[in-house]
């Protein structure tokens, strides 16, 4: 696997270690005054403190409202429940309730949205057959 980068706004650096080293178990890498990267599931995320972050575009799926600018991992199945079930025991306020999509079909996944304390939404998501993760 070749690891992607990606950089997103903060703007807090602390309650952003806080929050991916705590919640989401990621470790922190290499930091500055105003910077700080984390080892994301495998790829190197870096956030950047920055007082104009927001972006709360959206688009329907599934009857929902998706963020548009949002970002995240595919785990494997039983550590997708495990996250869920650590951040519902956190009392996080979703964006979208963790649930199965396409049950019984051709990419049946679980998948949920919630925001990082900076307002970054972040979409998880979990293949029940992993070889599915492009079908069609």
């Amino acid at each position: 696997m070749i690891p992607f980068h990606l950089a997103a706004p903060i703007r807090d650096k602390e309650e952003t270690r806080e929050f991916y080293t705590k919640m989401l178990g990621c470790t922190a890498g290499r930091e500055a005054d105003r910077w700080i990267d984390f080892d994301f599931f495998g790829h190197q995320v870096s956030f950047h403190l920055c007082e104009e972050a927001e972006n709360l575009a959206t688009n329907m799926v599934d009857g929902k409202r998706v963020p548009v600018r949002h970002f995240g991992a595919v785990l494997p199945w039983s550590e997708w429940h495990g996250l869920r079930d650590r951040l519902v025991a956190a009392n996080t306020d979703f964006v979208i309730e963790p649930y199965i999509r396409f049950k019984g079909e051709i990419g049946e996944q679980a998948t949920m949205f919630f925001y990082d304390p900076s307002g970054n939404a972040l979409e998880f998501k979990s293949f029940k057959d992993p070889s599915q993760l492009y079908a069609t």
